[in-house]
């Protein structure tokens, strides 16, 4: 008699809240590869499985079906359901590792790589927590759902999907292109050729690329203080030498960029993490210095669409008629962080040799990705979008600022165009960190400030207040949770 796939082998898997016939083919697969099942392995009845699973007998119907129209398993007449001849991926059985274990001297092999010092971490299960003071994420609540399943069922369609199974090699899908090109850039006051754009997966890899292309040990690079960590994760990780720079109520001080500097890495329309917007003087000081010194300027615009308290200034990028700015694009922060579809923008000698570099890395981010957003943008869904999440961002941050007055917490830096976080102040001698996780556990997330500053103050006072992924009721009682913390927190060293 054939063996049969025990029935406690069986069960649903994936989250809870996905469909349950999703779950019980997943389950059903996995039972059937983990077990090595010969074809022909009998498998329960459709009635005994939903019973012992507590499920109707017609989603077991449905999902035997399915299994075998996808060549798991076959209707035999009389004898009900069996692994088929056709069951796809079975598993080879493993040897027995060796009793004497690794044998790599993995400490030799890695002992020159340089661990990060600094590393902005939130954690997994932020979405937990009732008051999630976190910048960058992203509330699911305010994207249109419907409208970028239409843009990926168009980007599957018969007459996308041939294009979307070729291999680009070094190129970049062509309607997201020349999206950038006529809509996205010329938004920043930016005029590029198709040639001058490159798609990366999100800005960090096109900031990565750019480094990797022009910083060298002899080519020192000036970087914000406080600023954004990766950047000097990214030089550190090189041995590029680091010159910081202060910043002050204008973003980078640009007279105090150091002799030398070959290379500036700036934030001048919302720096990291203060929000402070470089004037227009200070810009045209940049570009002069710039051209005096020989000197490349990396320009991070990650944010540039939570513009909505006043229209933004114009990128560094164009103001620059000497090729020297390098402009770094994100679809990431505006749409969702899960998209990870950024560009590089800059000469077309530069995006030849970037194209080069990515093309041994990971040949080119995902067609599909990139065909889907292409739409989205094409559709006007990205326009309606951005207008819908700045008029929610402004009533966000009213009610997180209308939230502040009358507790300890004083706000150090705000960007004057909008934004979606405030740079705040905690009370002298109180450290960030300390502050952040007593709030923690009354479900209060915020960032201390320590991990955007290369040589941080002790104690540092400051934390960044994110609003992006926080319920606009939820604020008024989280800042009033994290005002109870801070009343539990003792004094630096106390």
């Amino acid at each position: 008699m054939a063996a049969l796939l025990p029935l406690d082998s069986i069960r649903l898997r994936g989250a809870k809240d996905r469909p349950l016939q999703s779950r019980l083919i997943e389950g059903m697969i996995a039972a059937i590869l983990e077990a090595r099942c010969l074809p022909g392995t009998r498998l329960p009845s459709t009635r005994e499985l939903a019973g012992a699973l507590g499920v109707s007998r017609m989603t077991v119907t449905l999902v035997y079906a399915e299994l075998g129209a996808l060549g798991y398993i076959a209707s035999r007449p009389r004898s009900g359901f069996v692994v088929a001849e056709t069951v796809p991926n079975r598993r080879v059985a493993g040897q027995a590792p060796s009793a004497r274990g690794e044998q790599v001297a993995w400490g030799d092999w890695l002992g020159a790589s340089r661990p990060r010092q600094r590393v902005i971490r939130k954690p997994a299960d932020w979405r937990s927590h009732p008051y999630p003071f976190l910048f960058g994420q992203a509330d699911p609540r305010l994207f249109d759902h419907a409208a970028w399943r239409d843009c990926a069922r168009r980007a599957l369609g018969a007459r996308d999907f041939g294009g979307l199974t070729i291999d680009l090699m070094t190129r970049d899908d062509p309607m997201l292109i020349d999206h950038i090109c006529s809509s996205t850039l010329p938004r920043r006051g930016i005029a590029a050729t198709p040639d001058q754009v490159l798609i990366t997966v999100g800005s960090q890899n096109a900031l990565y690329i750019a480094l990797q292309i022009l910083a060298d040990p002899g080519r020192p690079v000036a970087i914000e203080e406080p600023g954004y960590p990766d950047f000097a994760e990214t030089l550190r990780a090189r041995g590029v030498p680091m010159r910081l720079v202060p910043v002050d109520a204008g973003g980078m001080d640009v007279g105090a960029i150091p002799p030398g500097t070959r290379i500036v890495i700036a934030t001048p329309s919302h720096h990291i993490p203060t929000g402070a917007t470089m004037p227009m003087a200070r810009r045209e000081a940049l570009l002069r210095r710039a051209s005096d010194d020989d000197l490349l300027v990396i320009e991070d615009d990650y944010d540039f669409e939570m513009s909505y308290l006043v229209p933004p200034m114009p990128a560094l990028k164009s103001m620059d008629d000497a090729g020297r700015v390098i402009y770094l694009g994100s679809f990431s922060k505006s749409l969702f962080p899960g998209l990870r579809l950024g560009y590089l923008v800059a000469s077309a000698p530069l995006i030849e040799a970037a194209r080069a570099l990515r093309a041994m890395i990971l040949r080119h981010p995902p067609t599909q990705l990139q065909r889907v957003t292409a739409y989205f943008l094409a559709q006007g869904h990205y326009d309606t979008h951005i207008t819908r999440l700045r008029a929610e961002m402004a009533r966000r941050r009213a009610a997180v600022i209308a939230a502040l007055e009358g507790t300890p917490f004083r706000i150090a830096g705000a960007d004057r165009a909008g934004g979606t976080s405030l740079w705040m102040l905690a009370p002298p001698g109180i450290d960030s960190g300390d502050l952040a996780r007593r709030a923690a556990a009354r479900g209060v997330l915020i960032e201390s400030g320590a991990v955007f500053f290369e040589n941080p103050p002790a104690p540092c006072p400051c934390f960044r207040l994110g609003f992006g992924s926080i319920a606009v009721e939820q604020i008024a009682p989280g800042i009033a949770a994290l005002a109870e913390a801070l009343a539990e927190t003792p004094p630096f060293g106390g």
